[in-house]
């Protein structure tokens, strides 16, 4: 038996913040790091700088501008076939296989202000991408060992907000978000393992914007972070080991989510 520690983080620009990421790899060691948003394409993805920390296993999908997403790993990794989820063929997932797991990496959209797939494609798009996802993992094998995590966009429970009741209209915390996003754990049979982890009452929260002067005090947050497991390999989460990095929030130019780990036992 042996342990992994796996990390999601939505880093907002990899080679703006490198820095910060070596640090954070050198101060945590995780095995795995799933990075999403990572801006930049395949052959800008600072793949050296990384190795040369120990993290030389890498599954790059990058796309110029924006979006993006990469898997890098102390342990070899194995590219899996990607998941079609993205209508509009973004880079937005990486699968990939470590250790007998399989990993998917997702940068699910974010849908834009108005909360009307009618009015706005990005919030249609963002719908059609959860189910999507709903049905592949409807009919995926639940006992293959999965883990699902990324930035999905979408803070599903009461207390994964910093008020439930002024967000219900605010995309990412909408009725037909939320519901189409427990469909999805349920369709796939995933343990949530931040709700397993803490308490329903528990506020949790992974991401705060960078309008708030101080996102400490102000503490407006939202859980848009996740880390899944399927029935396949939930027996082997250590759910004491989940973690959401707030120290990484801080800092110079940090990324507006922080990174989020857990535990495994392989």
């Amino acid at each position: 038996m042996a342990r992994l520690k796996i990390t999601t983080w939505n880093i907002n620009s990899v080679r703006l913040r490198l820095d910060r990421v070596l640090g954070f790899l050198e101060r945590e060691a995780p095995d795995i790091l799933c990075l999403q948003e990572i801006k930049c394409l395949e052959d800008q993805f600072p793949a050296k700088a990384l190795a040369a920390v120990g993290y030389e296993h890498q599954h790059v999908v990058g796309q110029k501008g924006s979006h993006g997403v990469a898997t890098i790993a102390r342990h070899p990794v194995e590219p899996l076939d990607t998941p079609d989820f993205c209508r509009h063929g973004h880079a937005r997932v990486v699968a990939t296989l470590c250790r007998g797991i399989s990993v998917h990496n997702i940068y699910l959209p974010a849908g834009g202000d108005e909360p009307d797939p009618e009015t706005n494609d990005k919030f249609a798009h963002k719908l059609d991408f959860v189910a999507r996802m709903t049905e592949y993992y409807r009919a995926h094998d639940r006992s293959d060992p999965l883990i699902v995590l990324g930035d999905l966009n979408i803070a599903p429970e009461e207390h994964d907000v910093w008020s439930h009741k002024q967000l219900l209209k605010v995309v990412s915390h909408t009725p037909v978000e939320t519901a189409a996003l427990k469909a999805l754990i349920a369709a796939g049979a995933f343990t949530d393992i931040a709700r397993v982890a803490h308490k329903p009452m528990d506020k949790l929260y992974t991401w705060w914007s960078y309008r708030a002067r101080d996102w400490r005090a102000s503490n407006r947050g939202r859980r848009l972070d996740h880390i899944w497991s399927n029935e396949g390999m939930t027996p082997g989460v250590d759910m004491n080991s989940y973690t959401i990095h707030t120290d990484d929030r801080d800092g110079e130019k940090p990324s507006d989510h922080a990174p989020v780990s857990v535990e495994l036992t392989t």
